[in-house]
């Protein structure tokens, strides 16, 4: 069922709604097969020429006569919303973009920067939140320097592979813990979004809350166990039995072209597009990091040349990176001729970090949602919104309504 609050702004405009799947995701598949010779047209470009195709044909399609056409886009959507807009003034008459990030960036350290303060902020007792995952995370340091400490590792984070094997790799150690980041990462981004997710309904239920009132639970003993039942409680949310973290194993994963692969859900064609456009790799450059620093940027390069080949090395990513800025203006997007482009973040989530969160251009105003997530306005309304986001929805549908009516 298509839902959100797009859905409210069309019936105050008795507007059409087209709801578009990007090329190479979902069900359009316009190869045989995601070959890297085959990955070759999976771009934003060809995804923003994809859509002027569509407006044309619609246009042509349903006679329609000076039409006002509306993009709508969340996270990486978003971005193509705002980039749609600045591309194609002629197609579209305004853009919403939620959450989009829009500077291109190899080492997006700042992601966790804003993972710790959305966690210290939204917490009554954040600060202590933060410093026992600090503490339970040198607890891990410590052990794995150990036999007797790896086979408690693999207990309490019921490992699917010994971490006292000797085939582990250091790949491994770096998949490990940038794998447990992510149990607080996810939530932390998606925070009390209104999400329904129908495959994981659990999911929706675990919250910044939910996190650090186990991080400060005493009667669950050291920092280090309170980790491992956070751990416990995503496999269980996300019906897995085990932690697999072989850094192999999701090589292998990536590696596979077939349409008919785990790969295919989205995994192949969105690792091709950040080692090919955008970067935006969630390191543990930040320092002090609440997980350690073992999943640095040269991790994530290594898994663009593991994946794709030798050619994808951080030279060939870092000049992919630098042609993404200049063909639509990163950050600087809202000092271009352009107008009627309204970017909506949210404080908590770490995707803002690189988006436009103040309005410098009265033709393109920014609104920073504070204590909101990643795309939250996008989602149903619930009568648990906060204010700020209520009204932040108000001020959207005002803002489409001027671009409609002017």
């Amino acid at each position: 069922m298509v839902e959100g609050a797009w859905i409210d702004y069309a019936k105050q405009e008795g507007a059409l709604l087209f709801q578009l799947e990007h090329r190479y995701y979902g069900q359009s598949r316009p190869t045989k097969d995601m070959s890297i010779k085959n990955l070759q047209y999976l771009s934003s470009e060809q995804a923003l020429k994809d859509l002027a195709g569509f407006i044309t044909a619609m246009n042509q399609k349903y006679q329609l006569i000076e039409p006002k056409w509306i993009a709508f886009g969340g996270s990486y959507p978003g971005s193509l919303a705002a980039w749609l807009r600045y591309k194609y003034p002629h197609l579209i008459t305004g853009s919403m973009s939620a959450s989009g990030p829009l500077l291109a960036k190899l080492d997006f350290y700042e992601y966790f920067a804003v993972v710790e303060k959305s966690l210290r902020l939204a917490h009554v007792n954040g600060n202590e939140c933060v410093n026992n995952i600090i503490a339970g995370t040198k607890q891990l340091d410590i052990l794995l320097k150990h036999k007797d400490g790896q086979s408690t590792i693999d207990s309490k984070f019921n490992l699917c592979d010994s971490i006292s094997d000797s085939k582990i790799t250091s790949f491994d150690i770096s998949n490990l813990y940038e794998t447990l980041s992510g149990n607080f990462a996810n939530v932390v981004q998606y925070n009390e979004d209104n999400r329904i997710n129908s495959k994981y309904p659990a999911a929706s239920n675990i919250t910044i809350q939910t996190l650090c009132n186990i991080m400060l639970n005493d009667s669950l003993g050291v920092e280090l166990n309170r980790l491992a039942y956070i751990n416990t409680l995503t496999l269980n949310v996300y019906q897995q039995k085990c932690l697999d973290y072989k850094y192999n194993k999701m090589i292998n994963i990536l590696r596979n072209t077939s349409w008919e692969s785990e790969a295919s859900e989205g995994g192949r064609q969105w690792m091709y597009q950040t080692c090919t456009e955008f970067g935006f790799y969630q390191t543990s450059t930040n320092q002090p990091q609440l997980f350690g620093k073992e999943f640095p940027i040269e991790f994530f390069i290594q898994q663009c040349l593991d994946i794709f080949g030798s050619k994808f090395n951080k030279q060939f990513i870092l000049n992919k990176i630098q042609q993404t800025n200049i063909e639509y203006g990163a950050l600087n997007i809202d000092l271009t001729d352009i107008s009627n482009i309204v970017f909506v973040h949210g404080s908590i989530d770490p995707w803002h970090a690189l988006g436009i969160i103040k309005t410098r251009n009265n033709k393109t105003p920014a609104i920073y949602i504070n204590g909101t997530a990643h795309c939250a306005n996008m989602y149903p309304a619930s009568s648990l919104d906060l204010p700020q986001l209520q009204a932040a929805r108000i001020q959207i549908g005002q803002l489409i309504h001027s671009w409609i009516t002017n």
